[in-house]
């Protein structure tokens, strides 16, 4: 079973528990390990990237039980075990992470499970900062296999590069305060993903670490002699995924309430919100409970997408319905994803009838409140975005669309068609 009908629904309601933010769910379990003590972690996300971690840390020394909502973790502090071998599979920000905590060991090397993936991926940013602070790294250019001599990091200035990544700046963040000494980090170059690093600051500071970030967050004092609190601690609902929910619930007639999206979310995607807001949706958002009461009607938009790039689709797919034009700008970077979410997703909304145009760096949506005429067959180009999106479409056309392999959808939302069906939406999967 690969691909999805979506036959028009015309109303949804019903009540669904957000899915589990996986940047998050990696935080808590990396900080829950360096706290001595026992952690909680309520509603923990699945994914290949959590999976990784939770085995790594027990590795590493840290006890990890967990039942359905629940992973409690009795931590190993400033002292992992002395382990000869790490295996984070595929999950490159659990070994960036794990990389600057190995460096409290004396000798660990991180093995080479996907040469053609993560094996092929670059280090050398963290690698040349951890060498300032006395830690012996031998690698493959700066690929995998990656052996880490450590025992005794010392803490100090360190520069370190973010033009390729923010997961580099993020391990220094959980090492540097558990050194001896006061650390001062100043970024190289640009940063990417600053949000990212932003919900890495918001775990620390949970977990009971100080950190002196600048505005820019380009430089960082660090008290060193610091200790993890072991805490509770509870996983935010994912945003990029729900906003396709909250999309659906918009452009249907609708009563739908969503639980565990934290208004003060540092996810920037929690902008769909806002912008179903401005498209006059009818909805309502205390208590980390969004609760929409779509009519159906929708008014058009401009937005900047560029902090919410894994919502756009969605707020495009709900334009589709809107009166007049919206216009999304600053999106470039949708084309240098699972596909090219500008050209290959407007190609498939004019299959269905929408009525759409690009620019190298902008989609604009004609609105059609009357809907539009559905009936064909899509292709989602492999992309669970795309899937997300395509379907919320397909809910308000005139007749059924069909999603080729929506089984992609897996990628960061199993149970999305299971969520949509709960909510009442006529979906199923077809040979």
């Amino acid at each position: 079973m690969t691909d999805v009908l979506v036959t028009p629904t015309p109303t949804l309601s019903g009540e669904i528990q957000a899915l589990s933010s996986k940047n998050y769910t990696t935080r808590y379990l990396l900080v829950a390990a360096l706290a001595e003590g026992t952690s909680t972690i309520y509603y923990p996300a699945h994914s290949e990237d959590s999976d990784a971690m939770r085995r790594c840390i027990r590795d590493l020394g840290a006890i990890v039980e967990e039942d359905d909502e629940k992973i409690v973790i009795t931590g190993f502090g400033r002292n992992p075990k002395d382990v000869k071998e790490l295996d984070v599979g595929n999950a490159g920000a659990v070994l960036r992470f794990l990389m600057a905590i190995a460096s409290l060991c004396p000798d660990v090397t991180f093995v080479n499970r996907y040469p053609d993936s993560l094996g092929k991926r670059p280090h050398s940013d963290l690698i040349d900062a951890l060498g300032q602070i006395g830690v012996q790294v031998t690698h493959n250019e700066g690929k995998l296999p990656i052996t880490i001599k450590g025992g005794q990091p010392k803490g100090g200035k360190i520069q370190v590069s973010g033009a390729v990544s923010s997961q580099f700046l993020s391990a220094l963040l959980f090492l540097t305060p558990l050194l001896a000494e006061d650390s001062e980090i100043e970024v190289l170059n640009d940063l990417k993903s600053k949000v990212v690093v932003g919900q890495t600051l918001e775990v620390l500071e949970q977990a009971g670490i100080v950190i002196h970030a600048s505005e820019d967050l380009m430089s960082y004092r660090i008290p060193g002699g610091q200790s993890y609190d072991a805490k509770t601690y509870i996983v935010q609902g994912d945003y990029p995924g729900s906003a396709a929910i909250l999309a659906a619930a918009a452009v249907t007639q609708s009563d739908v309430i969503v639980h565990r999206l934290a208004e003060k979310s540092k996810q920037g995607e929690r902008a769909i919100v806002d912008v179903l807001r401005m498209m006059e949706v009818p909805l309502t958002h205390d208590n980390d409970i969004v609760h929409v009461k779509g009519n159906g009607r929708l008014k058009a938009v401009e937005f900047d997408g560029d902090q919410a790039t894994d919502a756009v689709l969605a707020m495009v797919a709900a334009a589709v319905f809107a009166e007049g034009t919206s216009r999304f700008y600053d999106v470039e970077n949708l084309r240098y994803k699972e596909c090219d979410r500008i050209t290959d997703y407007l190609n498939e909304l004019r299959k269905a009838g929408a009525n759409v145009e690009e620019r190298q760096s902008e989609i604009i949506v004609h609105g059609r409140p009357e809907g539009v005429e559905g009936g064909v067959e899509i292709n989602a180009h492999y992309d669970h975005r795309v899937i997300m999106a395509l379907t919320i479409v397909g809910l308000r056309s005139k007749q059924p669309l069909r999603i080729r392999d929506a089984h992609h959808v897996a990628k960061s939302y199993p149970i999305y068609f299971d969520h949509l069906k709960a909510l009442g939406a006529n979906v199923e999967w077809v040979e």
